[in-house]
């Protein structure tokens, strides 16, 4: 309805959604669902874009140093299913024409990593994630992944979606190796889109977070 209002006042015609849906069929296009997205404003569009351009001459070399991560968490959600239903005005209350849904979905947190020399772990766990369970993952599946992908090779770590929070116990993770600073070189490449990076942070985790387990 809201395109066929659209039409009516942009060419001052009366025009049926029929009318319209044979235009839109004519012009070889349908109806989709759009594509969700996370939202960007301005400044996280730019902190993109020069986070972008200062990459912009990096090598295909050094882009395979890269140890790509990420998390997702995945939930079954009944509430999408069976929106529209064909029926009597009498059967409203008929549990057969009901919607389906649930106060609290399951679900389920995904964390995986990737470079371009191989696929690295993916581990699965119930629940949100939090610093504690963040950190025994990368000591559990990031560093063997790094291991196994980079024989011992310097790497960029990167991550998506941290916090503070979490960036202040990788220290202890670092402690708790028994390295000495410096001892493997791993950096941490950072988003620019992330609000809560604060560059002095950046820079400490870059110069004193440890590394465990060197082959």
């Amino acid at each position: 309805m809201e395109i066929t209002t659209w039409a009516q006042e942009y060419f001052q015609k009366t025009l049926s959604v029929n009318t319209i849906h044979r235009a839109i069929r004519r012009c070889r296009l349908k109806f989709y669902s759009s594509k969700k997205k996370p939202y960007l404003n301005m400044i996280q569009k730019r902190r993109r874009f020069l986070w972008a351009k200062a990459h912009l001459k990096w090598t295909v070399a050094k882009w395979k140093t890269v140890l790509w991560s990420d998390e997702s968490k995945f939930e079954v959600l009944f509430g999408k299913l069976g929106r529209h239903v064909i029926r009597t005005k009498e059967d409203k209350d008929n549990p057969s024409c009901y919607q389906r849904s649930v106060q609290k979905t399951a679900s389920l947190m995904v964390w995986g990593c990737m470079s371009a020399c191989g696929m690295g772990s993916l581990h699965i766990w119930k629940g949100t994630i939090n610093a504690e369970r963040y950190i025994q993952v990368l000591e559990q599946h990031m560093l063997p992944s790094r291991r196994r992908l980079f024989q011992g090779r310097p790497c960029i770590f990167q991550h998506d979606n941290i916090f503070l929070f979490m960036m202040r116990q990788m220290f202890s993770m670092g402690e708790r190796s028994g390295l000495q600073a410096g001892h493997f070189s791993t950096r941490i490449l950072l988003r620019c889109s992330h609000d809560v990076v604060i560059d002095a942070v950046c820079g400490l985790v870059l110069s004193c977070w440890k590394m465990q387990g060197l082959p």
